[in-house]
């Protein structure tokens, strides 16, 4: 099954461009989700966050702040790598297995971070959502009512445009309508697919 690793910027429109995949039957995988689920009460992932980051990132039901988290990671990008020296292997795990249950031709595996945390080697190929990053400040301050000032922390914790660009097989612009968006997952689709088709099929025994 050919593997293609959806990333961009934060507020760059990744959800979107996963949900026209999804309306046309594509299997997508989103890290965030299983990025979410490794941190459940009782999961060893959330166990050893707290043990690297105290108990006050801890909510009263025992649930993670995402929150507070979140704001001690992006001030401090030594916490940053240590969080995420804690997170990556139990998401790889899970995306392993989830992967194993899917029979399809490709499937889609949104990974936000992909150029950060080395990832390439784990997908086919690359699609990167692009837009301007004026745009995804802007969009990021709409969505998540931040500050300018924190919108462009957040933007400075993640790698450049040049960055993406560099690990990048194919490229959607995302600075138009949601007709333009959908329009060129369809475009993508059919190329997805014929590469896919063109996989030489598994010989029994090996």
């Amino acid at each position: 099954m050919l593997r293609i690793g959806l990333t961009g910027g934060i507020a760059s429109g990744k959800t979107a461009v996963a949900n026209a995949f999804v309306a046309r039957g594509v299997p997508v995988i989103d890290t965030d989700r299983l990025a979410r689920d490794v941190v459940e009460p009782g999961k060893p992932a959330l166990a050893a966050v707290v043990a690297a980051f105290g108990d006050s990132v801890l909510r009263r039901d025992g649930r993670l702040d995402r929150k507070r988290l979140r704001a001690i990671v992006f001030a401090d990008a030594g916490r940053r790598r240590q969080l995420e020296a804690i997170l990556h292997p139990a998401i790889r795990g899970a995306l392993e297995a989830e992967l194993a249950r899917i029979h399809a031709p490709y499937a889609v595996i949104a990974i936000p971070l992909l150029a950060e945390t080395g990832g390439r080697d784990r997908v086919d190929r690359v699609l990167l959502v692009d837009c301007p990053r004026e745009l995804q400040k802007s969009r990021l301050m709409a969505r998540d009512l931040e500050t300018a000032e924190r919108a462009e922390a957040m933007l400075a914790a993640q790698a450049g445009r040049e960055e993406r660009l560099a690990i990048a097989d194919d490229r959607l612009a995302n600075s138009g309508s949601l007709e333009d968006l959908d329009r060129e997952v369809g475009r993508l689709h059919a190329k997805y697919l014929a590469l896919a088709a063109a996989i030489p099929a598994p010989i029994p025994g090996r």
